[in-house]
């Protein structure tokens, strides 16, 4: 990229945000949870959320585009990645036969992203059935204290790490979103 985009945002109340807090879908109104569960689940959900705002609005070669060399990181890249890895997340809480890598041997998930609008569409589809297979098996475990799976992980580890992992990437995705086209946001 030799161009530098001019910087912008959505947002007309704040300058500096993604989008005006009315139409944010983290914001919803709700009440702060209660619990230490409930708190993980929507520090994660939010996180989840800006993943996928810092992908809208662009087209396939956008998001498959290494924004930042020589670095592999593009949103695409991103969005299988985290596919990836709410898959492998799922393995260490599971007994017995773990399921395969989705997208080949590491680093496949960055290397493999290609401006192809069906691959997209893919990578979403993905995620999200990883996302809610992850949560089903975590919720199967009332303890956050307890440990799961063959290598003994503690729930709780489990869920502060998929939290860490999109918040990491969270800020990934503004810095890949800025260098595409400027837009720039909390």
């Amino acid at each position: 990229m030799n161009q530098i985009p001019e910087r912008w945002s959505e947002s007309v109340l704040v300058p500096d945000m993604w989008l005006d807090p009315a139409q944010d879908p983290r914001e919803a109104g709700e009440a702060d949870p209660l619990g230490e569960r409930a708190t993980c689940q929507r520090y994660l959900r939010d996180y989840r959320l800006t993943i996928e705002l810092k992908c809208q609005g662009l087209d396939a070669r956008q998001l498959a585009t290494r924004s930042v060399p020589p670095s592999t990181l593009s949103l695409l890249g991103l969005l299988r990645h985290l596919g990836e890895v709410e898959r492998d997340w799922r393995n260490w809480i599971t007994r017995g036969n773990l399921a395969a890598r989705i997208y080949g041997p590491p680093e496949s998930d960055f290397d493999g992203a290609r401006p192809e609008t069906a691959q997209v569409t893919q990578a979403l589809q993905i995620l999200h059935e990883e996302q809610r297979a992850t949560d089903l098996a975590l919720d199967s475990f009332p303890d956050l204290g307890q440990r799961a799976g063959s290598e003994q992980v503690v729930v709780r580890e489990l869920l502060v790490h998929r939290i860490e992992e999109y918040a990491r990437h969270s800020g990934h995705a503004d810095l890949l979103r800025e260098c595409l086209d400027g837009r720039v946001g909390q």
